[in-house]
């Protein structure tokens, strides 16, 4: 890899800035990239409104801005005082790169990328969430807006932008004015294929697992309806909520709603898990109804890992980590009774909870280890840092 010269005349290790929202995201998504880019000679920087508590949590060499980024969009004076923020981060710091991640983050950057002509963005766009499910006038006067932010700041500039799913890729594009040459797709973020390894299904009563933010976005409210149905209909079997509150978002399910299914007995919310494989060891089906576009999630990359079958809807993203009647069923969107009778099949049936975990693994090893991830950006920003130099 070329170092840069500095001032002096001494090789510097080129410098990547990360832009990430939240810590937990981090951590859980974007750390196996910062390690994998140190890994290839980058002095990497990230910039995050959490800045202080990844400082205490993190010792990786990694070092931290903070970043005055929240996730949803609102106050125009504060999301200017974010964009003078972040133009002088990169007018400090100087990357070869700059990726950001999400859509906000991503627009931001590549807003002030494009206004100081620094070809050097890579912006991944993780999925439209429910940024795009609202459907109030008011939803919809923000999605126009950030459309047209995003043709700016994504379309007519320079940025590379990473979509997780064919969907995506056609949506973001034409959405965003994007040319097909300045998008690229990863398999999701990656997982651990060896610490998300198959093991047989644990002895005791069938566990059904919904890991995800406790929004009513992600299927929680249908999750928990099926549950009920089946417990009616005298299906055993033992139904977890995995994942914390996310009081920010628009569809945020409160504490007292949890606690009162966990008293119920209807379902059990755990709350956050740190140790998700081992939570997958210990379960036999992964579900995640969810309602809105992700990206890929995550939490059915690594059940596939473990060798879990899943239940999800037909949705861009899910639709894209389970193949129905392969590796999981495939349900539509806020059908609660579709969901029930999936759910059925796959707690009634252990050849098949085997067969379609079999086929998940496999599924899972073509493209999803975060080792083929990581690469795929490793030369991204190589490609973007030559195209820097030939611009500069």
């Amino acid at each position: 890899m070329k170092t840069r010269t500095s001032a002096k005349g001494e090789c510097t290790p080129p410098r990547l800035l990360l832009v990430a929202n939240q810590l937990e995201s981090f951590l859980n998504h974007r750390l196996p990239i910062a390690l994998a880019a140190q890994e290839a000679g980058y002095e990497v920087h990230v910039a995050m409104s959490e800045a202080d508590s990844a400082r205490q949590h993190v010792s990786h060499g990694l070092t931290f801005h903070t970043l005055p980024l929240v996730r949803s969009f609102g106050n125009p004076v504060r999301e200017l005082r974010t964009l003078m923020r972040l133009a002088d981060l990169i007018e400090d710091i100087r990357p070869d790169v700059v990726h950001a991640f999400t859509l906000k983050p991503s627009l931001a950057v590549g807003l002030v990328s494009h206004i100081r002509s620094r070809p050097l963005t890579v912006a991944s766009i993780t999925g439209l969430g429910s940024f795009f499910a609202g459907t109030s006038a008011i939803d919809q006067l923000v999605q126009s807006i950030a459309a047209v932010l995003g043709r700016l700041a994504l379309g007519a500039g320079h940025a590379q932008v990473v979509v997780q799913n064919e969907d995506d890729f056609d949506l973001v594009g034409r959405r965003f004015n994007i040319p097909a040459d300045r998008l690229s797709l990863t398999k999701g973020s990656g997982v651990d294929l060896s610490e998300f390894a198959p093991q047989q299904e644990s002895d005791g009563p069938v566990r059904v697992v919904l890991a995800a933010r406790m929004i009513a976005d992600k299927g929680i409210r249908e999750f928990v309806a099926a549950a009920r149905l089946l417990r009616d209909q005298d299906i055993k079997a033992e139904f977890i909520l995995v994942g914390g509150l996310d009081e920010e978002n628009r569809s945020a399910i409160e504490e007292e709603e949890l606690t009162q299914w966990s008293n119920e007995g209807v379902v059990n919310w755990i709350g956050h898990v740190s140790d998700m494989a081992a939570l997958y060891r210990g379960c036999h089906i992964a579900c995640l109804p969810s309602r809105y576009r992700e990206g890929v999630p995550k939490s059915l990359i690594e059940a596939a890992a473990s060798g879990r079958p899943a239940v999800t809807t037909d949705m861009p993203g899910c639709r894209d980590i389970v193949i129905h009647g392969q590796t999981g069923l495939v349900v539509p969107p806020n059908n609660v009774d579709a969901l029930k009778e999936a759910l059925a099949r796959l707690i009634t049936d252990h050849d098949l909870r085997r067969s379609f975990g079999a086929q998940a693994r496999k599924h899972v090893e073509k493209g999803y280890s975060v080792e083929s991830v990581t690469s795929q950006l490793m030369a991204l920003y190589n490609t973007r840092r030559s195209a820097t130099a030939q611009t500069s």
